[in-house]
């Protein structure tokens, strides 16, 4: 049986070096083990427990906070993948505090610590922590929501994930784009599937002595029976000017932000053929040219068979 620690014989300060270290001593120092060991080990397991069992938990109701926004129905998808996120990281910080606690560290001197560290670790993350508000400003505004075909300084891609801190973003070709919100927050931006319509133009070069009227009622007729093609607003075609080289006509036509692509990339085509299948000579066109949007616009990669949203 281990003798009480008060029975030991204290040490001379007079003692020679060798004799410190005598079979008492040695007793004493490991029943100063077995008492460390017997009341710390059992705090320390019980602490990595809670810790696992918060990561458990965690993951558990992050998932269940998704499955009830989903169900709910009136929870905008752009918000739940940060509602997630963040009913995680709260059980996360709880188990943490609790675990801390186990082992009996005063959480309370320990959060006035954190305070300090967290303001200088702020100071120098200051663009880390710029992401963070910019995508509290993206989820609050809403310039873009899931399935969203954007533009913005430099990259252009569906949105698959607003974040806290970054974007997802997958471009046209497949390739997947990670974008910082502090990035995409401090320029402008370009939705092209927040509004119902595209405006698509194209200018078409006719000889001189064209018959405007059979043209242009050629060229309603091609746009009337298109059914990607908005009715409204309605199709038009008007003389934009006349030059040496002829008579240029110019087409506006609306479309839904899903069949734009496709159209930018068949109109042309279409209307060479419906102008030449009338069979006049004045009707040839001399050249056609897409003029919105523009020929470096992106969405003109767009397909009406893309995946809006998962």
């Amino acid at each position: 049986m281990k003798r009480p620690l008060s029975e030991y014989p204290a040490i001379p300060d007079s003692a020679p070096v060798d004799l410190i270290f005598d079979q008492q001593h040695l007793d004493r120092l490991a029943n100063l083990a077995w008492i460390w060991t017997v009341t710390f080990v059992p705090r320390l397991v019980a602490a990595v427990a809670i810790l696992v069992c918060g990561a458990l938990v965690a993951r558990w109701a992050s998932r269940a906070a998704l499955g009830l926004a989903y169900r709910a129905g009136h929870v905008d998808p752009t918000v739940q993948p940060v509602l997630g996120a963040m009913v995680r990281y709260a059980v996360l910080i709880l188990a943490f505090i609790a675990a801390l606690s186990q082992v009996g560290i005063q959480t309370a001197s320990l959060f006035a610590v954190l305070g300090a560290a967290g303001l200088a670790i702020g100071l120098a993350l200051q663009g880390t922590l710029s992401n963070i508000a910019a995508g509290i400003m993206l989820l609050w505004l809403r310039p873009f929501r899931l399935g969203d075909y954007i533009e913005v300084n430099g990259m252009s891609g569906i949105v698959r994930e607003i974040g806290l801190f970054v974007c997802h973003l997958e471009a046209f070709d497949g390739i997947f784009v990670f974008a910082p919100n502090a990035a995409i927050w401090n320029s402008p931006l370009r939705n092209h599937s927040r509004n119902a319509g595209r405006l698509i133009s194209i200018d078409i070069t006719l000889p001189a002595k064209a018959e405007i009227e059979r043209a242009r009622g050629l060229l309603l007729a091609l746009a009337e029976g298109d059914r990607r093609i908005l009715p409204r607003p309605h199709p038009r075609v008007f003389v934009e000017t006349q030059t040496g080289a002829g008579l240029v006509l110019s087409l506006h036509i609306w479309a839904s932000h899903d069949a734009v692509g496709e159209i930018q990339r068949t109109i042309i085509e279409r209307a060479r053929q419906q102008l030449e299948a009338a069979g006049i000579d004045t009707l040839q066109p001399q050249q056609i040219v897409r003029t919105v949007p523009a020929a470096n616009d992106p969405s003109r990669f767009l397909s009406a068979s893309l995946p809006y949203a998962d």
